[in-house]
């Protein structure tokens, strides 16, 4: 029990405080993202924290679209977020709902406190609002309107709604304190004009409530009981208390802040994505080259994996960034054991094997993973031509280079054993064929007499391998210049973020349908594009590399 305790987080230990004390019986947690784009990596610590948190108190998990700004918003960022929650596997059962379900409720709640004496029509404008606020250091001033009787507040309110003002013109604040310390209680705007249609009430509102006076009446609505959400809305938290309490809710709920989720060297601001999709720099908001949930499922991410990484990475109250090669630790962990590995050779050379039975093919059995029986095995074809990869073949070998070279001999996998006796290059020394004999004696890749070699290459039989377009992938931005130039504000894009080939691959690969995904030997994991991908000719995303200097940090 003692260690179960030592392991908690700060939000698990304060709902503890909570349920023990009595100020909840229950846990009701929600995850609330405006649909003006697609979800990211850093939401997906939110979703899963939210999620998991209500599994693990037997509670409740809303799903609630923050759709309060019909500027930005879209159908379109709505049915890509629902997509993305559900493979993550966090599951709102028949609770989905959207802020602008509210909207009745929220002009009421405005009303009330307009007559509370609460609430305030004012008429200057947002730069003048600005001015008026005064700055950390200086107070505020009071608003010329801010003495304005309810009943002028009411009407005037009435009349916005009603449409007889201008977006601007007008604006309902709240009557809190321009001396406040705290910024965010100065006499915020709590409404707004704004005559735009709404992606789901269309021209029924002229008038849409401000982020901070919405959420919490939307988490009041629903029951919440733990609010949680990252740190910059920790300095808004007395205005959420603000508002909940003036407007007398039975069960407040609690507003709990945790550190954002900030990956290096990747672009995750909205801002920035969409500039990328619109200049045609990526292919659209999915990209495998961008950390949006959509862009790394399509990469072959899988939700196992970025559950384990948000585990890896905690909840803690401080902001820090976490490595990217983590993610891919967490990737790689999760498929070696799940998916076969399979031959592709991505810069080939023809090996010819001399005295190799002329037109001879037969079939070799292969394990499909080596460390997971469980996975079976394949029948692969090999003949007299076969393709190996070019830098496992090397005229001048350096000293510990233990793939093909003159003399030397090395296994085929799952084959036979092989001895180099020649090669045919082109006049400024590329190869083209290396020439080598077989030993039949060695099938299945060990000798009778019990004879060593040092290196084992892939390959890939020439007349039944198939051509599949292979992209290889690298940050979108140059990590060593930085994600963003100092002096222009633009992102350091590196020109290198996408390269595509051809590769030759064994037959079965040649059936892969998208998002399946597998492990080429040597080469990394790869993922079928779930686009790009038509029956016959896959086109793999390389999800990751084999190797990583990245060690779990000891705990």
């Amino acid at each position: 029990m003692d260690n179960e305790t030592v392991s908690k987080n700060f939000i698990e230990n304060i709902i503890d405080k909570d349920l023990a004390e009595g100020v909840y019986d229950t846990v009701h947690t929600r995850f609330p993202p405006e649909p003006n784009g697609y979800l990211h990596i850093g939401h997906a610590k939110s979703i899963l924290l939210n999620y998991g948190l209500a599994q693990e108190y037997h509670g409740k998990f809303n799903m609630r679209f923050d759709d309060t700004n019909p500027t930005k918003e879209k159908s379109e960022f709505v049915e890509s977020i629902k997509e993305d929650i559900k493979w993550l596997g966090a599951d709102w059962e028949d609770r989905l709902y959207f802020a602008s379900d509210y909207f009745p409720q929220m002009y009421e709640a405005a009303v009330t406190l307009i007559k509370k004496g609460k609430a305030f029509v004012c008429d200057l404008s947002a730069d003048e609002i600005r001015e008026y606020r005064g700055t950390l250091k200086e107070p505020g001033k009071e608003s010329p309107y801010r003495n304005r009787s309810v009943e002028e507040n009411l009407q005037l309110f009435q009349d916005m709604k009603d449409g007889k003002y201008q977006d601007g013109e007008k604006v309902l604040r709240a009557k809190i304190d321009m001396a406040s310390p705290n910024i965010n209680m100065r006499d915020p705007v709590i409404y707004r004009v704004a005559h735009r249609s709404h992606h789901r009430t269309g021209d029924t509102w002229c008038i849409y409530p401000m982020y901070d006076f919405a959420h919490p009446i939307e988490d009041a609505i629903e029951g919440i009981t733990h609010s949680i959400c990252t740190l910059e809305f920790e300095d808004h938290r007395p205005l959420y208390d603000w508002v909940v309490r003036e407007l007398e809710y039975p069960h407040p709920p609690k507003q709990i802040e945790f550190a954002k989720l900030y990956l290096t060297n990747v672009v995750t601001g909205k801002r920035y994505i969409k500039k990328l999709v619109e200049d045609g720099i990526v292919d659209g908001w999915d990209d495998p080259r961008l950390v949006s949930i959509s862009g790394l499922r399509r990469r072959g991410y899988t939700p196992e994996a970025i559950k384990m990484f948000v585990e890896l990475c905690g909840v803690a109250k401080a902001d820090s960034s976490v490595d990217y090669a983590m993610l891919e630790y967490c990737i790689r962990e999760d498929l070696k054991l799940k998916r076969p590995r399979l031959m592709a050779i991505l810069d080939p050379i023809k090996l010819v094997i001399d005295n190799y039975p002329e037109g001879q093919l037969e079939y070799l059995d292969a394990p499909n993973n080596m460390e997971n029986e469980a996975l079976g095995s394949r029948r692969i074809p090999f003949g007299k031509e076969l393709y190996i990869e070019r830098d496992d073949f090397m005229i001048e070998p350096p000293k510990k280079y233990k793939r093909m070279f003159l003399g030397t001999e090395v296994r085929l996998m799952n084959a036979y054993f092989v001895t180099c006796t020649g090669f045919e290059a082109d006049d400024d020394g590329t190869v083209r064929v290396v020439h080598c004999t077989y030993d039949p004696v060695t099938k299945g890749g060990n000798a009778p007499d019990g004879r060593k070699v040092k290196g084992t290459i892939h390959w890939v039989e020439a007349s039944s391998a198939g051509q599949a377009v292979v992209r290889l992938y690298e940050n979108i931005v140059d990590e060593e210049k930085g994600v963003y130039d100092k002096e222009t504000g633009e992102l350091n894009l590196n020109p290198n973020s996408l390269t595509k080939m051809t590769a030759y691959v064994e037959p079965a690969l040649m059936e892969a349908k998208g998002y399946d995904s597998y492990q080429f030997v040597r080469n990394g994991f790869f993922c079928a594009d779930i686009h790009d991908s038509k029956e016959g000719a896959p086109v793999f995303n390389r999800i990751v590399s084999l190797k990583s200097s990245f060690k779990l940090p000891k705990a």
